[in-house]
């Protein structure tokens, strides 16, 4: 029952489920940027090159033969990949760059001293006023 609870402890720790959650956000990112580049960005681009669709660009290295199916370099389907890669790296540049400017905005205003902190500042400042 020990390694059972351990297990537990284990899973349920705020760094593993925040890490499950994000995994899974980035899954759902990914499909919307897929589906972003493959339905909404790429069919201009093809239009505006003279109608292409880069879904079914591809370099027949081999001829299918009976049963055996072509064997195919499927460029258009990479350069949608690549595409979609370089929104995904711009998001997730963007909200980093975000989070860190947040942080030095944190990090560049300095707290303000507590009560007890002010009231010695005056005894001190106080004390040395009166020293000869």
């Amino acid at each position: 029952m020990g390694m059972l609870q351990e297990f537990r402890d284990f899973a349920m720790r705020g760094n593993v489920v925040d890490l499950a959650v994000g995994i899974v956000i980035g899954a759902a990112f990914g499909k919307i940027t897929t589906s972003f580049v493959s339905d909404v960005l790429m069919p201009p681009i093809g239009l505006i090159l003279g109608g292409v669709d880069f879904s079914d660009k591809a370099i027949v290295l081999k001829e299918a033969a009976g049963a055996v199916p072509a064997v195919t370099l499927k460029y258009g389907l990479f350069i949608n990949s690549v595409i979609d890669f370089l929104i995904i790296a711009a998001a997730i540049f963007a909200v980093v760059k975000l989070m860190n400017s947040m942080k030095k905005k944190q990090e560049a205003a300095p707290a303000a001293p507590s009560a007890e902190v002010q009231l010695l500042t005056q005894i001190r400042d106080s004390l040395q006023r009166r020293q000869p």
